[in-house]
């Protein structure tokens, strides 16, 4: 048992005190600042509406084809044979021979370079993978995801020395499991609070601290760890990447944390203590933690939209067979327009969403443009789409939707796992960046040209040469950029005429509008940073919307050209044009709405409530319940120290 919260001092005595300034600081010095490559979604927030960029479609080589197909069929066939999602549902773990099949295959080394034992899978064909896979189980498809994605083989990929993708990336490819371990019991997406240590002692560093949500922690080989090194003589301290053998003396795996949805989910509470970690197993310099793992997601963030897809997929075609059985007032319940509109949803985004994964995973392989925004907006629509397919997916099914698959199939009926899917689902607007973190960090990238020319402009420390010389600037920036965003070609209406067949269904129109809505994104953003200069980066509601725009155009665009590209392929190109102009006038109907909300919102008096709520104001309307929470703290107990639990630790042989 650990020593009660009373006798021990709680987790926030030990986490860094930091100023909100200083936590903002941390958070942009992490910052990739340069733009070497090109942005369409970059372009896009700046009001120039770059097709070229991603029209024409670009496309894998046939090599990359074949051995993709050739892995996905294989990966078909296990799942098919060996992969239960109920029992893993079930018994809330993957067994495992299952685990051990998966290596067999080499689905732990889909991204590591065959140079090193993997399959060097392009991005394309490793996000179709784990569609499938997660189809089969979102529990596997979390293991996998969160091995090569964000765990020890991306980070190496890109940081490591040669030394360590010779001694490592060959394990991870065949036999070890990984883990990203970074958030904190009181630290999640404000780093600069970050307790965990590494002081340098020696060829080694000592680390000390607890992780929390350790996703992959309970079974893993290999973990990556960030700890904060202290600046002393000869390190320049910071927070700093450690590749960690997972069985070092000192770590404990404290509990196995259990979740409303991914019941297989292998993630936990780690604690270390006085674990010893050579420093040749730092990747990168010192204090370059954050910027690696910031790199790390910038494609790796593209595994969670794909699952998501995966998951529209299989909701779309539950709704097609259910609903095409099941009859309400003389008709099947799809030919009532209430439930109709569910299904047209359903489709249509489906294919916008694979249209955007697609997209952005191939120019990721083809490193031609920069795709940290595409990524960003990827998961953020995705794992928002994802949530909302689901949900209506249950609507759909009614009462069967709420009830679990397991009953459905002891009282003669088909287990549709609808509940268990909308369950999975929705830890995806949380993993790998909250939605409400997504629109920061998206708005900050959005943000960045205004602020490299006008910053200092509003920065409460520049001295007030620096405010004059950044005028000047602004003054000659905004002189060339605000008169381009009058008029251009969206208000001509023969422009993107290859997007308007005969025969299909119209395209241009929608490229048309979403050209007309990038300048207007571009100059709300130009009006709202006028009007609040300073005080911008408060306005979190204003900027979520205008994310949101953004997202919703670059859909637009990515299913306008994934059509094309099937229509000239000979591919469903009829049937693809049809999808992609429902998702165009639905997301032209959300996009209009959310820019209404740009200027007509509540977001004034939200925060007045806020205060009221916070200050007890309203304490009267908590009255009349029953609060069946437990006791206890709010965060747990992060104390360094020695660990007084059983380690849970499981790896999996």
């Amino acid at each position: 048992m650990s020593a009660p919260s009373a006798q021990r001092p709680s987790a926030r005595q030990h986490t860094p005190k930091v100023s909100e300034r200083e936590a903002r600081q941390v958070a942009e010095d992490a910052r990739e600042r340069d733009w070497h490559k090109p942005s369409f979604a970059k372009e896009l927030f700046l009001g120039r509406f770059r097709l070229d960029l991603i029209h024409p479609h670009p496309l894998p080589a046939g090599e990359d084809v074949r051995r993709g197909e050739e892995f996905l069929a294989r990966l078909r066939e296990f799942c098919d044979s060996r992969v239960d999602g109920a029992l893993i549902e079930r018994e809330a773990r993957i067994p495992d021979e299952v685990v051990n099949g998966l290596k067999e295959l080499g689905a732990l080394g889909m991204k590591i370079d065959v140079k090193y034992g993997g399959l060097g899978l392009t991005q394309v064909y490793y996000n179709k993978a784990l569609a499938l896979v997660g189809s089969a189980s979102p529990a596997i498809g979390a293991l996998l995801s969160a091995h090569q994605s964000i765990g020890v083989p991306q980070p190496l990929k890109t940081f490591g020395s040669q030394e360590q993708k010779d001694t490592f990336l060959p394990r991870l490819a065949r036999t070890d499991i990984s883990a990203f371990l970074l958030t904190e019991p009181d630290v999640g997406s404000d780093p600069a609070r970050l307790a965990t240590s590494a002081v340098p002692d020696g060829p080694d560093y000592v680390l000390d601290g607890v992780k929390l949500w350790t996703t992959n922690g309970v079974v893993a080989d290999l973990l990556v760890v960030m700890a904060r090194v202290p600046k002393s003589e000869g390190h320049k301290g910071g927070i700093t990447a450690f590749v960690v053998e997972a069985d070092s003396p000192g770590i404990t795996v404290e509990h196995r944390n259990a979740f409303m949805g991914l019941r297989g989910l292998e993630n936990g509470v780690t604690r270390f203590h006085q674990v010893r970690v050579p420093a040749a197993n730092r990747i990168g310099p010192e204090g370059a933690g954050l910027k690696i793992a910031l790199t790390t997601l910038n494609t790796g963030r593209l595994s969670l939209p794909a699952m998501c897809v995966g998951s529209g997929k299989w909701c779309l075609k539950i709704a097609r067979e259910w609903s095409a059985v099941r009859e309400q007032w003389g008709r099947p319940v799809a030919r009532h327009e209430a439930v109709g509109s569910k299904i047209s949803f359903i489709a249509a985004t489906t294919f916008a969403l694979e249209a955007v994964v697609d997209l952005a995973s191939q120019m990721a392989d083809e490193d031609r443009n920069d795709i940290r925004i595409e990524a960003a907006l990827a998961k953020l629509l995705g794992s928002e789409m994802g949530c909302l397919m689901a949900d209506e997916l249950v609507q759909i099914r009614g009462g069967r939707g709420f009830e679990t698959a397991e009953s459905l199939a002891a009282r003669g009926e088909r287990a549709v796992p609808a509940e268990q899917m909308l369950r999975d689902m929705r830890i995806n607007r949380i993993f790998e960046g909250s939605t409400e973190i997504m629109h920061l960090l998206i708005a900050r990238e959005a943000v960045d040209a205004h602020l490299k020319v006008a910053g200092d402009i509003i920065d409460p420390d520049k001295p007030l040469s620096a405010k004059a010389k950044a005028g000047a600037n602004a003054a000659g920036f905004y002189a060339r950029w605000l008169p381009k965003l009058v008029a251009g070609p969206g208000q001509l209406p023969g422009t993107y005429p290859e997007f308007n067949p005969a025969g299909h269904a119209d395209l241009s129109g929608h490229l048309r509008y979403v050209e007309r809505s990038s300048r207007k994104l571009a100059r709300s953003t130009f009006y709202a940073m006028s009007r609040w200069q300073g005080r911008m980066e408060t306005k979190q509601g204003f900027l979520g919307r205008i994310v949101d725009i953004g997202a919703e155009l670059f859909a637009m665009s990515a299913a306008c050209v994934r059509a094309e590209l099937l229509r000239t392929g000979d591919d469903h190109g009829r049937e693809a044009y049809q999808l992609a102009d429902a998702f165009c006038h639905q997301s032209r109907v959300r996009v209009e709405e959310l820019f209404t909300r740009l200027w007509s919102n509540t977001d004034e008096l939200d925060r007045r409530v806020v205060e009221g709520v916070l200050s007890g104001t309203y304490t009267w309307l908590e009255e009349g319940i029953i609060d069946p929470s437990g006791e206890g703290p709010w965060i747990a107990d992060a104390t360094p120290g020695p660990s007084t639990r059983d380690n849970v630790h499981r790896p999996i042989r």
